[in-house]
């Protein structure tokens, strides 16, 4: 198809944006003529329901398929967008399944793709991209919804798109490594269908914020030694707002005015993902906290507990979060730090204006962020990364921007920088010039009192 018709695609996707913001401005909020809920039966595609053992699959196998419109809040576009069930592996190493959307670029010819890792950030599976892009309509999926904003234009540029639900079928919150393999599948089931153009010399771009970084780093991390052959595809990793070390993210946001919330749902995801529970150290006020966001989203957390420690939600003895040993094991393990440093070139973006935000701390050793993440922490990974082999790995600190701010800025910047990764263009170097940021070393128990 030529530019014009990509335009008037691309344009589609922004105008049903706009309008499926004024339609869904809360949960009460009446769902469009023919649009599946989010509350309704949960679809059967995303059940593996075969005959052989899952565990009988390889990574990235496909188990199931479809092609259906890309929906914009509940408004089909005239997007094809191909969906595809596939065998993978959760946080404990077990075989599990998940669903990926391929969206093709109208004008695409399949040598190259976006993995577009979303920020959804929810405790639902319900709220995932693909369920957004299907046609669900919720509160909890108007970010995968609104993120077509992000989409259109990498469309409109010729790549194809691979968007998978990085948190999987139990919506596994800030489980880093889940993440890394849910999206590592992905590229793998996305290039094993004819149907989506791409194959095994597809060159793909890792594009991602906030909760979507947190993919697009264990995506980049962990591919050379779990999928090494998606790792000689992989031209980059772009991304901005990222969660490194998540104990020193507790102790920046513990007190917040909106970003606290994100502390509820961190001990719900972390150890639905590790299969340890954490509610016998949770005081009365935490364990209320726990079940009223268990299948909750972002929007659900923020904002609602404005002050709120994590002492509030403990039980007196357990004040100090590494007191409990489960916790202690479960940070370590989702600690950007402690992970193999990617080979490919990387840009980093991090804002560090969290007041804007309501995020007031500066704890010692930790520092300020841009509300939710710790920008000391960001330019202690990259500063990593450049120490340990990988020269190519460009950081922007951005001092007068949040969380949310920053976004907007940062996202041109990395399609940029993207775009030059896919021209075979020298990759752009700040190593040598980060400033010095907090230990990324493993947290250690205490005893508590």
């Amino acid at each position: 198809m030529n530019r014009r018709t990509t335009a008037v695609l691309s344009a589609a996707v922004v105008t049903a944006v706009g309008a499926g913001v004024a339609t869904a401005p809360s949960a009460s909020a009446a769902p469009v003529e023919g649009v599946r809920s989010a509350a309704a039966t949960p679809d059967p595609f995303y059940r593996y329901d075969g005959g052989k053992p899952l565990a009988s699959y390889r990574p990235g196998d496909v188990l199931k398929k479809r092609t259906l419109n890309y929906h914009v809040f509940g408004i089909p576009t005239p997007l094809k967008a191909v969906q595809l069930l596939y065998r993978t592996t959760d946080a404990q190493g077990r075989p599990s399944a998940n669903v990926t959307t391929v969206v093709r670029s109208p004008h695409g010819d399949g040598g190259k793709a976006v993995s577009y890792q979303s920020f959804y950030d929810s405790l639902s599976p319900e709220h995932g991209p693909s369920r957004a892009i299907a046609g669900d309509v919720s509160l909890g999926g108007a970010i995968a919804n609104a993120e077509s904003l992000i989409l259109a234009p990498l469309l409109a540029k010729g790549y194809d798109l691979v968007i998978p639900d990085t948190e999987g079928q139990s919506a596994d919150f800030a489980a880093g490594p889940e993440y890394g393999t849910n999206t590592l599948d992905s590229i793998r089931a996305a290039g094993r269908t004819p149907e989506t153009g791409l194959h095994a010399g597809t060159r793909i771009g890792l594009f991602g914020y906030s909760g979507g970084a947190i993919a697009t780093n264990w995506t980049a991390a962990l591919a050379p030694a779990y999928a090494p052959e998606v790792n000689e595809q992989l031209v980059g990793f772009a991304e901005g707002g990222l969660l490194v070390a998540p104990a020193h993210n507790l102790r920046y946001v513990d007190g917040a005015l909106a970003w606290n919330g994100v502390i509820p749902m961190a001990v719900i995801g972390v150890s639905r993902s590790y299969g340890i529970d954490l509610t016998p150290y949770l005081s009365a006020k935490g364990l209320a906290l726990v079940k009223e966001l268990e299948r909750g989203s972002i929007v659900d957390a923020l904002g609602h507990h404005p002050g709120m420690t994590w002492k509030d939600m403990a039980k007196p003895e357990y004040k100090d979060p590494n007191s409990i040993p489960s916790f202690v094991e479960a940070v370590n393990k989702i600690n950007l730090g402690q992970a193999a440093t990617p080979t490919v070139p990387g840009f980093i973006g991090q804002g560090n204006a969290g007041w804007l935000e309501g995020t007031f701390n500066n704890p010692p050793g930790i520092g300020t962020g841009d509300g939710v993440m710790v920008a000391g922490d960001v330019r202690a990974l990259a500063r990593q990364y450049c120490a340990s082999g990988n020269a190519s790995i460009k950081y922007e600190q951005y001092g007068l921007l949040s969380h949310v701010g920053a976004m907007p800025y940062w996202a041109p910047r990395a399609m940029a920088w993207l775009d030059d990764r896919f021209a075979g263009r020298t990759a752009p170097t700040s190593c040598g010039r980060i400033p010095a940021g907090n230990s990324l070393a493993p947290e250690k128990p205490t005893v508590a009192p």
